[in-house]
């Protein structure tokens, strides 16, 4: 906690105020929980206690398998009795702000002679996959936080594991300290860092009631929005409660209704890439690496820098490039506009969480169709896919890697999330990207966009899956907003289109697009620009032409 003119507070820079709430915004507030409710973002009693048992059994299941490891290795009888291993969670589950059927994150920490790819990926996986209580189980052991994904009992589990450098777990183990990280590898630091940032935002916030409302409400505006997801580069769990403790500690004692519009009201003005921290970044006596643009180049290059506030102090939201930038900043803006005539009681909080029409905002998308022979191959395939989705979103937005292809002009808005194909039976998904000529440029007749080796590069990246298997498929092609699939829509129905423009107002407004069969033209008034994508994945054939 620091301290200014004696007087103490948490941040790294005094409150912008300490102004308490008047009755109008008591009853804004009251006005807002209503609308989170309503929503469904709070779980039943039922559900809580299903969870804690679920928690319970799983905190056995891991004590019983560490025995079990020991024995099969040959350990002494005494090792094997004091073996143990102990369950945290983190995440919104630890935060308290977790909803009806969301995943609960885990943290499995065990011994040093526990291993994470034979013991955890290997035998423990065998024993979940041999109870009937278990479902849909996924291991992920190559990821950047290897993860085993599965249902215990209906309830989602993403768990993690870390082998400390320890003989024994202590039931009281407390792994806020620093010396805890001591001779672990990096996967284990990671791993571990998920449950200190938790416990260390909870500590940094001045009232923990009004910060876990304030972050619902912004969950569930930025899924509302388009805008949550970590893999696609816009923001995940992490990044919102960093960014909504940073406004608590910025305005102490004021209520979630006053919260959320502060919140739109400081970000809409923050000049990106200077940090969000929620405490001084501390170097730490392990020698482990911390955000640092000064010492770092990779560092230099993040869009929206977010610092977890445990050592190893990191940047949490290295996904986002600046074409989702660009998504959220306009959003933030949005959003702050209809607060304000809120605070003017002239709208009410409905107006914030309506939904962003994805499929009205662009003329031009790239669809990536993901194909797989059964539910549960897609499930494992299309998780890959994700995963790798943000190297496309990259590569055409205005990053530096697509400036090589399309020298910036292009950008890209990725959907958030995947659309079902029910009519495949599970078998066919799809992803989305919305795609514009850059806002600014001046008009240059006969511009060009080849983006054939950018979508190659992805096909690439993407084919390397380890674990692929026959039935799974990637094709990539743009579409037209007429051409935007009816399945994506709610009830499968497309909504009906408004009346056409007139020719004058169609001029002025940006890029119809005609095409032939592999070049496209935008145009964008008196421009006319081409990109081109095969629309056919198996075949990459040379540069077309199209007059129209």
């Amino acid at each position: 906690m620091a301290q200014s003119n004696g007087k103490k507070y948490l941040g790294v820079t005094e409150p912008i105020s300490t102004a308490g709430p008047t009755e109008a915004d008591f009853a804004r507030t009251r006005d807002l929980e209503k609308v989170l409710t309503e929503a469904g973002l709070y779980e039943s009693p039922e559900e809580a206690v299903q969870r804690e048992e679920v928690l319970g059994r799983l905190d056995q299941l891991v004590k019983e398998w560490v025995k079990n490891i020991c024995l099969r290795k040959g350990y002494s009888e005494q090792l094997t009795q004091e073996a143990n291993a102990k369950i945290f969670t983190f995440g919104s589950y630890r935060l308290g702000v977790h909803g009806p059927g969301t995943d609960i994150d885990t943290l499995c920490v065990g011994p040093r002679h526990v291993s994470r790819e034979e013991d955890f990926f290997g035998v423990f996986h065998g024993m979940l996959e041999a109870m009937s209580e278990v479902t849909e189980l996924h291991p992920v052991p190559d990821a950047h936080v290897p993860v085993m994904r599965f249902k215990f009992s209906g309830i989602s589990i993403d768990l993690l594991y870390a082998p400390l450098a320890v003989w024994t777990i202590p039931e009281d183990l407390d792994i806020s300290q620093e010396s805890i990280l001591r001779n672990l590898d990096e996967p284990s630091v990671r791993s571990l860092n998920g449950c200190r940032v938790t416990d260390q935002i909870l500590r940094l916030v001045p009232n923990i009631e009004h910060f876990r409302t304030t972050l619902r409400c912004m969950k569930l505006w930025a899924r509302k929005r388009g805008v949550y997801s970590n893999v696609t580069g816009f923001l995940g769990g992490v990044n919102w409660a960093l960014l909504v403790a940073r406004i608590c500690q910025l305005y102490p004692n004021a209520l979630p209704s006053m919260l959320v519009s502060r919140f739109f009201r400081v970000y809409t003005q923050w000049r990106w890439p200077n940090p969000v921290m929620l405490c001084e970044i501390e170097e730490g006596s392990l020698g482990l690496s911390v955000w640092d643009p000064r010492k770092n180049p990779r560092d230099r290059t993040h869009q929206m820098p977010i610092i977890t506030p445990a050592y190893p102090c990191m940047n949490s939201s290295y996904n986002v490039s600046s074409s989702t930038l660009r998504v959220m900043v306009e959003e933030f803006s949005r959003a702050n506009g209809i607060c304000e005539v809120i605070e003017m009681n002239k709208a009410e909080w409905s107006a914030l969480f309506e939904p962003y029409a994805f499929f009205d905002a662009y003329k031009n998308y790239l669809q990536i169709d993901v194909f797989a022979a059964d539910n549960d191959d897609l499930r494992r395939w299309k998780g890959w896919v994700e995963s790798r989705l943000r190297q496309l979103t990259l590569k055409v937005g205005l990053d530096r890697e697509i400036e090589k292809h399309t020298y910036g002009m292009l950008q890209c808005h990725p959907h958030p999330c995947d659309f079902v194909d029910e009519s495949k039976e599970g078998k066919h998904c799809a992803f989305f990207m919305g795609l514009q000529k850059r806002q600014g440029l001046p008009s240059q007749e006969g511009q060009q966009f080849d983006i054939r080796l950018t979508v190659e590069e992805f096909r690439q990246s993407v084919t390397g899956y380890q674990l692929w298997k026959e039935g799974m498929d990637i094709a990539v092609s743009h579409v037209r907003r007429r051409q935007i699939p009816a399945y994506v829509f709610p009830g499968g129905t497309k909504p009906a289109r408004p009346p056409k423009l007139s020719s004058s107002r169609k001029a002025r407004e940006a890029g119809s697009i005609r095409g032939c069969n592999t070049s496209y033209v935008i145009e964008a008034g008196c421009e006319r620009s081409k990109f081109w994508i095969s629309r056919n994945p198996t075949e990459w054939t040379g540069l077309g032409s199209c007059t129209g």
